[in-house]
């Protein structure tokens, strides 16, 4: 197990910004001396250098030559597809894919990402390999030489797994992380990834205190950090610390528990392959045909992947074995390790590519993303002016693209399933927020209000939108709240006129016992227990049990309402929403906010409708090749 997690360890890692070594100001000094002394190992002040500065001095050349072309690749399973394509080689092998596109490709690896953006800069490559949120911290730099500036030309995948939060056991929902201590690694994956669940949360990076780890992982890293030392309340770490962390073996801590991770924010970490202008200016034909020909590999693969798992594939074995001698025993132990590599990314394939570059109102494409990237990048002072990327230009109508794929006329459809999803919704754990929730924010109605508009909650409507599109494989939970007033007005005249109930005290401070017994009219759990009993029952002009299906009829309706105004919100702003992906349920006076109101304002605050992120199980999920 031990070298599993190794090999895993050394999966994520190569994922991350390279941290060079750096001399420390007194004040880091400091810093560190004090974290010290709460008995942790190491840990990092936030460095103030930008990216530029952290990378040194750069040489600026052309690039060196065509062929073979030097392209680089990095431990991870989308860059599976490009061995395959390059004849599971890192030199093109006669027969491959990319042989038959005319290709002559020598790949090389770029898990370095500081010395893959200076052998870009030099010319020594065109291409750098990388995820989106890397991009932006060096995006400075990349900009800052006419040839060098960037043309993103191909989106690969997006990260679904592998990447966790872990919290100590008051941590619920990313509400949660206002006022804490968290800590993650400098320069690391998990910076996008915190900044995507802040914002989620309407919260910011002053709202919480980071501590700085040096590594992704092991004695510097977060979850080493977070196990010694009581005061950090969140860690951003790797599948295996997490595992370690939160179960019963050694290195456990109490309490800890993945309160989130990128198998629900799986729309956070894209990678991507941009291309220097010059080369690209240059070598349109070229550039052309190498996207092209991962596309082509990713059909295959997939195909042999879905083969592989049923009834086995000769061919996808051949992968598997590819990539371990690529990556190395080390890294990758055994081929299922190099299978595990592959599951944990979801690839977007040329439907992808479509969506990603011309479909307008994309929340998830490359306008969107880059915004979300440089204003990272500005934001903690990687860069310190904001330096965009060229979106691809490749002519994804041609024949090259359109007369050599099979899979062009991939169309989106609903990825969960309502019958499934609703059952799990209906499992929500009553009066409290489940463990499976994620985020919650709800708005207030009038009495008697049925309908909803974006004049009213264009803001929450915003909300929703943008968050079910980052949070792709969690489900928004609709739910609608009654206010119990009428239920108990009747519940009291019921009783009474049975002679079951008796009141004393007077008005506005009434006591109630029922046969002899004290009765709580603010235990709703137990008030919806004895009408559901029937022990109110056979008062005509007094039906309590009635009274409270209405109101659970009626919150149904209103989340319905309000559902159907989301998804016309959505539509006539021209975003794309999943509309399996917002599901209304009725509460009805379940989960009041004030059991017993005394006056119309309290009994507002119970009408309510809650939107609640939740996370849901694979087996209310549509499966699909691509998700774009």
């Amino acid at each position: 197990m031990s070298k599993i997690f190794e090999s895993m360890r050394k999966f994520y890692k190569s994922r991350v910004v390279a941290v060079d070594s750096v001399v420390l100001s007194a004040v880091a000094i400091a810093v560190v001396l004090v974290l010290v002394l709460m008995s942790v190992r190491t840990a990092y002040a936030a460095s103030q250098e930008t990216f530029e500065e952290q990378l040194g001095s750069v040489q600026v050349g052309n690039v060196t030559g065509t062929s073979p072309l030097e392209v680089p690749f990095i431990t991870w399973g989308g860059d599976m597809p490009t061995f395959y394509a390059n004849g599971n080689s890192l030199t093109t092998k006669p027969g491959s894919i990319f042989h038959k596109l005319g290709l002559n490709i020598k790949l090389v690896n770029g898990d370095d990402f500081k010395q893959q953006v200076r052998d870009y800069m030099a010319g020594k490559t065109p291409f750098l390999r990388s995820t989106f949120d890397m991009l932006g911290q060096a995006s400075e730099v990349i900009a800052s030489d006419t040839r060098t500036k960037g043309f993103i030309i191909e989106h690969l995948t997006w990260s679904t797994g592998g990447d966790n939060a872990v919290g100590r056991k008051d941590i619920k929902t990313v509400a949660d992380l206002k006022g804490k201590t968290v800590c993650l690694q400098e320069n690391g994956p998990h910076v996008g990834f915190l900044d995507d669940m802040l914002k989620s949360a309407q919260l910011d990076w002053s709202d919480i205190k980071v501590v700085w780890a040096k590594d992704l992982t092991g004695p510097n890293g977060p979850a080493e950090m977070f196990k010694n030392n009581q005061n950090i309340d969140v860690c951003f770490v790797i599948t295996p610390d997490a595992l370690a962390l939160t179960g019963k073996g050694e290195g456990n801590v109490k309490g800890a528990k993945v309160f989130l991770s990128t198998a629900q924010l799986s729309r956070s970490i894209a990678d991507v392959y941009i291309c220097r202008k010059d080369f690209y200016d240059s070598n349109k034909e070229l550039v052309t045909k190498f996207v092209a020909g991962y596309l082509k590999a990713v059909e295959e693969v997939i195909d042999l992947k879905n083969k592989y798992e049923t009834t086995g594939s000769p061919e996808y074995t051949k992968l598997l074995q590819a990539t371990q001698d690529i990556l190395g025993k080390e890294a990758i132990p055994t081929l299922d390790d190099a299978h595990g590599l592959l599951s944990d990314c979801t690839f977007v394939g040329y439907p992808g590519q479509l969506a990603f570059f011309r479909e307008k109102g994309n929340l998830h494409g490359f306008e969107a993303l880059q915004k979300k990237v440089l204003d990272l990048a500005v934001n903690r002072g990687y860069a310190k002016t904001r330096c965009a990327f060229f979106p691809s230009t490749l002519d994804y109508d041609s024949p090259t693209f359109l007369s050599y794929l099979t899979k062009t006329g991939v169309q989106r459809k609903e990825k969960f399933r309502a019958e499934a999803v609703q059952e799990e919704i209906e499992a929500l754990t009553t009066g409290a927020l489940d463990e499976r929730t994620l985020l919650t924010f709800s708005i207030n109605f009038e009495p008697n209000q049925d309908s909803f508009s974006e004049e009213q909650y264009g803001a929450e409507y915003k909300r929703l939108v943008e968050q079910a599109d980052k949070y792709a494989n969690a489900v928004f939970a609709v739910r609608g709240h009654s206010d119990p007033t009428k239920t108990l007005s009747e519940i009291v005249k019921a009783g009474m006129k049975k002679g079951i109930l008796q009141r004393a005290g007077t008005e506005g401070n009434y006591k109630y016992s029922l046969n002899g017994k004290p009765l709580d009219l603010s235990s709703t759990k137990e008030i919806i227990r004895l009408i559901e009993e029937g022990a109110f029952d056979g008062i005509a002009e007094y039906n309590p049990r009635e009274t409270m299906q209405a109101a659970l009829n009626l919150s149904r309706q209103r989340a319905e309402a309000l559902r159907d105004s989301i998804i016309n919100y959505a539509e006539s702003h021209g975003l794309h929403l999943d509309k399996s992906q917002v599901q209304p349920t009725g509460v009805g006076i379940k989960e009041p906010f004030i059991a017993k109101p005394s006056n119309m304002d309290e009994a507002k605050q119970n009408m309510r409708v809650e939107f609640r992120l939740i996370k849901v199980s694979a087996e209310a999920t549509q499966k699909s090749d691509f998700d774009f």
